[in-house]
């Protein structure tokens, strides 16, 4: 190929460059035209942690806001200045992770001057983190950090594939080490996406070995609904006549025949009891219990939070009272922890007590955390950041 058709191509291609940026800042003009009203900043954390936040909508009637440090229901009116941009301010705020919706005459939105949100089954909110001593475990601190794998697998009890989130330690990568695990069961209405876009269990966990409180270690995450492939974002949810809480029974036994033998056969993992432990909350602490119990041989380490024998659910604590009657003295025989965390407002509280009695009254050796508050993934972080350094000890 001659010079002159050599710099005719690079000519070519570098007006094609030209073109299509010039293009590319046409669009983004485009859209930035159509942004209607003034700059707004939403959420606006203060000095003393009180928060404001804001929307612009100029012809709304009513403006609401809802957040998960408020009481069920509970709603604080907005308040609309002369440029349309309604807001209001809280009062000073816990340092923690907090979720919220903006009520725009009615309807429950995600705020648009938040980039920051989160998913939970089928409902999303705006998220923000209020620095300092009760959020600095979940952030995203200056520490090496491990991965998280979206991982699909043959569930042949379930009879078809489905996903998982497994989160692997900083430095698994470079290493020919074997860790121990935990499996860890989201609850009910969520997926294999809760624990780390709601409960930053990788970030918890991250943190925790870096201030060296905890083990390293994989933590696995499964999607705990039997009817689900994977997340509903990802798939439809399969046709089924049973109740929601039947259906997560069946969870259980794929996990140990399913998704423990996938996990120990495709990564590095100290497979013996010793090694092995399982949590979860709410709707995960009954299948949790229902794992432990009926596989009492499999895991050393259990915690259950926000949840223990609950009359709201009749059949199943039927069944879940006999499992704990039939292997409660062999699961004594081979555990070294049985962790109990719920918080005083909890609905599920009074269920937790329940399953104490009958622990005490064979004396049982647990460890229990009442905390504040109710069941909210505020607590379920938390429960987890107490739980993980108690482990593989």
């Amino acid at each position: 190929m001659g010079r002159k058709c050599t710099n005719q191509i690079r000519m070519a291609g570098y007006i094609l460059i030209v073109f299509m940026t010039a293009i590319g800042n046409k669009i983004q003009a485009q859209e930035n035209s159509t942004r209607q009203g003034p700059s707004i900043i939403s959420p606006e954390i203060s000095t003393d942690n009180s928060v404001t936040f804001r929307i612009f909508s100029k012809n709304a009637n009513s403006v609401s806001l809802t957040g998960s440090w408020m009481g069920a229901r509970e709603t604080k009116e907005m308040t609309k200045n002369d440029d349309g941009v309604w807001s209001v301010k809280t009062d000073p705020l816990e340092s923690s992770m907090y979720h919220y919706n903006i009520i725009l005459d009615g309807v429950s939105i995600i705020d648009p001057s938040n980039p920051k949100a989160m998913r939970d089954g089928n409902r999303y909110a705006s998220t923000l983190i209020i620095p300092g001593k009760g959020s600095e475990n979940f952030e995203v601190n200056d520490v090496s950090h491990g991965t998280v794998s979206k991982i699909w697998f043959n569930s042949p009890s379930l009879g078809f594939n489905r996903r998982m989130y497994v989160y692997t330690p900083a430095g698994y990568e470079d290493n020919k080490e074997k860790y121990p695990v935990l499996y860890l069961l989201h609850g009910g209405g969520g997926d294999e996406d809760a624990w780390t876009s709601l409960g930053r269990a990788n970030y918890i966990l991250d943190n925790l070995v870096a201030q060296g409180k905890a083990k390293p270690m994989i933590i696995v995450m499964t999607n705990g609904n039997p009817d689900q492939k994977a997340a509903i974002t990802e798939t439809t949810p399969l046709p089924t006549k049973e109740v929601f809480f039947t259906l997560s029974e069946k969870f259980p036994e794929s996990l140990v025949k399913d998704v423990i033998p996938f996990v120990e056969k495709h990564y590095r993992v100290i497979s013996n009891s010793s090694n092995r432990a399982i949590a979860g909350l709410s709707m995960g602490c009954l299948q949790t219990q229902i794992a432990a119990l009926n596989y009492p041989e499999l895991f050393k380490y259990i915690g259950l939070f926000s949840l223990g024998l609950h009359d709201n659910f009749a059949d199943v604590n039927t069944r879940l009272i006999a499992a704990y009657d039939k292997n409660l003295k062999t699961l004594e025989a081979n555990y070294k922890l049985f962790y109990i965390a719920v918080g005083k407002n909890d609905f599920v509280y009074d269920g937790v007590q329940v399953l104490r009695k009958k622990l005490d009254e064979n004396k049982f050796r647990y460890i229990y955390n009442e905390t504040s508050g109710g069941h909210t993934w505020a607590n379920w972080r938390n429960y987890l950041s107490d739980f993980a350094p108690m482990l593989f000890k």
